[in-house]
């Protein structure tokens, strides 16, 4: 099937009710095979997705992204665990009409892709784990105050706080956020709606609840799985990257170097085919 030319920034907004709350979402890519179904961060609506790594992927593969219950454009109230937040997905997912997906989840979006494949194995064909960290990994529980401190830094320079959690503060990395910040204003029409504030201090409580909890047994997710980092992630160490790769029996890790938490997005170059290829390798899983 022909590869669709529509672009991230010119993708339509569409809406899907799910058990009466309305889910605001957009789908791009050619149809056919196995969609991948995006999962973003603490604080992200659809604008924050990179359009470097959409684009890229949608050229080859059916992308859809969507906003979880209480982000965005979503109904409803952003719940206080993660497991919920994964439920949510997940119904959300069945109702468009699919029930097998790949699932790549960055920060806390991991954290919802482990849970989903955790509750709903079924549905998951293989799992792309980026910035995030495992249940149980006390660092967690320090996201509050690491998120308040770059808040703080970010209004006394005037500067949006990814500035200050996603890269590093050298001459590499503060190069690759503004051209990071830049792509995300490509999108100037049919933008979503802001985060609420309800939805940033119950994201925190599931990130902290994570943190707190007893560790999954991540040796049940028997999806294969690409797990991906920068080298110096100051919002969930990258040494959890390194603990994921290590508890998923059928799992790969890439760590970027001279990169943070947004590494995926300061190598999107190297990022996007290297998904490409993970998902197409009809030799992952056969062993």
């Amino acid at each position: 099937m022909p590869t669709m030319t529509v672009s991230w920034k010119d993708t339509p907004t569409h809406t899907l009710d799910v058990g009466g709350t309305s889910f605001a979402y957009r789908q791009l890519g050619p149809r056919g095979g196995t969609p991948l179904v995006f999962l973003h961060h603490f604080t992200a609506v659809l604008d924050d997705w990179d359009p470097r790594v959409i684009d890229g992927i949608a050229a080859h593969r059916h992308v859809i992204t969507f906003d979880n219950r209480g982000v965005g454009a979503t109904g409803g109230k952003v719940p206080h665990t993660i497991a919920a937040m994964a439920a949510d997905a997940a119904a959300f997912i069945r109702a468009l009409g699919h029930d097998h997906v790949d699932l790549l989840g960055f920060s806390l979006g991991g954290g919802v892709a482990q849970e989903v494949a955790l509750q709903d194995p079924g549905l998951v064909r293989r799992l792309i784990l980026t910035g995030t960290g495992v249940r149980g990994g006390g660092g967690l529980t320090r996201m509050p105050l690491i998120v308040g401190g770059a808040y703080t830094k970010a209004a006394l320079s005037r500067k949006d706080p990814r500035n200050f959690l996603f890269f590093n503060r050298n001459a590499v990395g503060k190069r690759a956020a503004s051209e990071y910040l830049e792509r995300l204003a490509e999108r100037t029409g049919d933008r979503d709606k802001p985060i609420s504030h309800q939805a940033r201090i119950a994201q925190l409580a599931a990130i902290r609840e994570a943190g707190l909890g007893k560790p999954h047994d991540l040796s049940r997710i028997t999806q294969p799985t690409f797990v991906a980092n920068g080298d110096n992630d100051v919002m969930v160490a990258s040494s959890q990257s390194h603990a994921l790769a290590e508890r998923i029996p059928d799992s790969r890790l890439v760590i970027y170097p001279d990169s943070g938490h947004g590494g995926i997005f300061q190598y999107h170059e190297e990022f996007v085919p290297a998904v490409l290829g993970f998902l197409d390798d009809d030799a992952i899983g056969t062993a």
